[in-house]
């Protein structure tokens, strides 16, 4: 907690003439709040008794109480607009920081996290972090200002006053360690369900056609209600003993006015201390403690900062994929051969996936990769394309190692249509132009037209520049997949790699698609990965998988024949149908 608080303030430390400002104008504001009470004991000295009052300077005293009043409240409005700057820019650097990191991190990271969790971390816990740093610049430079002005003022009035509210002060700040040490884990564990809970919801909304297919809707329902018991469980005990601490600390206040009152009365008697001046310090002991107040009266908001700060900064201490500065080699004019030496691979350090796989692939050649479930077909492609890193072996496209090629480089390469289709909110035009900088109005209407979507598109309203709500949700799911191929389409890669790219469409869309497809492979190196064998008849080569290995290899023609793991594929999809494929 204390690391995460160091760290935070080298965040603010960037902007440090911000701060300078707002420490000149809350020291200025706090020492002139802080002899308010000193000014106004001297007018009470003024008023001795019936007919014996010093009119004229009694005057003065409210006047100089005007100009302070008016001088205090501009410094405190200019304080409190430069800490929103410096807080908000502080935020902004962070929230910069973490999604730059969200950006570096292999897949991998993705896979083993859940989304939800990882929004509410961007969201939720940096806005926690916002509100109390704002509520810490606010309240802790002030109200350090105020304790020392205060204590100087009353030691001048009266050292064996003083005293009594120095014996007293310590008292508020053991209670309030006392309830934040045991409500810090409470924190924890609030913001920590708060990610389970985003990220349960984020899924079960994504995915409403599910849970009303399968009648989930009871089953998810007690499953919200499960962690949301526990958030407000959780929430209701961080709230309670949190608010704790503020009573705690009043009623200290309120016992250590008591005494200033009963103390400055006896030494009125036996002294002649001034009825002022125990004005003043009756004013003072409360002005003493309330920084302490205000700031355990935040103490919620400043403990969930802390806690949202570590939760943010595990993100950006999160190792990066693996840095490729190094790597100098571009592939350029590429023909499209690919070399697969000695692979090897695993998710996981105890259970292989692949093992010393090899193949060579031709250019030109289309590639079509089949096999049950969890074979390691799509884990191929994602070698391939370095979303992860291989074990052992080495990997060559035109005999160079793909481990000395640059990622943007070696990606530039490939055109990827996945089963899984992802738009964003914006115009269709701006959706095919995705993956192409500056592409012109020609160019993605001539990918539209190759993906047969082209007459779809222009009778819409706004023809290409109708907006595609979020996550393409007024799209059927084949008009959606039908643009992610335009969108490989426009940006014309030497090779491609399509992971069940027709499977959200109609068979007639379909045939037009493979049609469009076998247009687009005609030269250039393609993986198809499928698990509908029709539409892979037409492959030069056949890799059956099968526990990370090739267990087949050769055309369809040539496979049918071995009667083996292909032959029983093919038999399994096709032997009610009389069709011959």
């Amino acid at each position: 907690m204390n690391s995460s608080l160091m760290r935070l303030f080298k965040y603010v430390g960037k902007y440090k003439v911000y701060m300078f400002m707002a420490l000149l104008c809350a020291l200025i504001s706090n020492v002139l709040i802080a002899s308010i009470p000193f000014a106004v004991g001297k007018g009470i000295d003024k008023i001795i008794g019936k007919g014996k009052v010093d009119f004229n300077n009694l005057l003065k005293v409210i006047i100089i109480l005007a100009v302070i009043y008016l001088t205090s409240a501009l410094f405190t409005w200019v304080f409190t607009v430069i800490a929103n700057i410096a807080a908000f820019k502080t935020i902004r650097d962070i929230r910069e920081e973490a999604f730059n990191k969200i950006s570096s991190l292999p897949l991998k990271y993705f896979d083993r996290n859940s989304h939800g969790d990882i929004i509410s971390r961007l969201t939720n816990d940096i806005d926690a972090i916002s509100d109390g740093l704002f509520q810490g610049i606010t309240q802790f430079y002030p109200g350090i200002i105020t304790i020392v002005s205060s204590l100087v003022l009353m030691l001048t009035l009266s050292v064996r006053i003083t005293v009594v509210i120095l014996v007293m002060t310590p008292l508020c700040f053991l209670i309030a360690s006392f309830i934040t040490k045991r409500t810090n884990n409470m924190f924890k564990k609030q913001q920590k369900t708060v990610g389970e809970l985003n990220g349960y919801i984020e899924e079960i909304i994504g995915n409403q056609k599910i849970v009303k297919i399968f009648g989930y809707e009871k089953r998810s329902q007690d499953k919200f209600d499960e962690i949301n018991n526990r958030l407000y469980k959780y929430g209701q005990k961080a709230q309670f003993y949190s608010s704790l601490t503020n009573p705690g600390t009043r009623y200290i206040n309120n016992v250590t006015y008591a005494f200033v009152g009963i103390v400055g009365g006896l030494l009125s008697i036996l002294s002649g201390l001034s009825v002022g001046t125990i004005s003043s310090f009756l004013t003072y002991s409360t002005q003493f403690s309330q920084p302490i107040n205000n700031v355990t009266s935040v103490a919620t908001q400043l403990q969930a900062a802390l806690v949202s700060c570590e939760r943010v900064f595990s993100i950006i201490d999160e190792v990066p994929e693996v840095s490729d500065k190094h790597n100098t080699e571009n592939i350029v004019n590429c023909k499209g051969n690919i070399g697969f030496e000695n692979v090897c691979f695993s998710y996981t350090k105890d259970v292989p996936l692949i093992n010393n796989f090899s193949d060579n692939v031709k250019a030109g050649s289309t590639i079509a990769i089949v096999g049950p479930t969890g074979a390691g077909k799509t884990t191929l492609v994602n070698l391939l394309m370095r979303f992860y890193d291989i074990t052992e072996g080495k990997i060559l496209i035109d005999g160079t190692d793909i481990y000395k090629v640059k990622r943007n480089n070696l990606r530039s390469l490939f055109g990827m249509v996945l089963q899984d289709t992802w738009l964003f909110e914006g115009t269709i035009r701006d959706n095919i132009a995705y993956g192409k900088e500056n592409a012109t109005d020609s160019e993605v209407e001539a990918a539209a037209k190759r993906a047969y979507i082209d007459s779809f598109i222009e009778k819409l309203p706004e023809g290409y520049n109708t907006i595609i709500t979020e996550a393409g949700s007024n799209l059927s799911e084949g008009q959606k997949q039908l643009l992610t191929i335009a969108r490989v389409m426009l940006i014309d890669p030497p090779m491609l790699i399509l992971d069940e790219a027709t499977s959200s469409v109609d068979t007639r869309t379909e045939i037009k698609i493979q049609d469009a497809f076998l247009s687009m492979m005609r030269g250039r190196t393609s993986f198809v990965i499928a698990h509908r064998l029709s539409t892979i008849r037409n492959a030069d080569v056949i890799l059956v998988m099968n526990n990370g290995e090739i267990v087949e290899r050769g055309n369809h023609e040539e496979l049918l024949k071995k009667e083996g793991v292909y032959a029983k594929l093919y038999e399994s999809q096709f032997k009610n149908s009389g069709e011959a494929v």
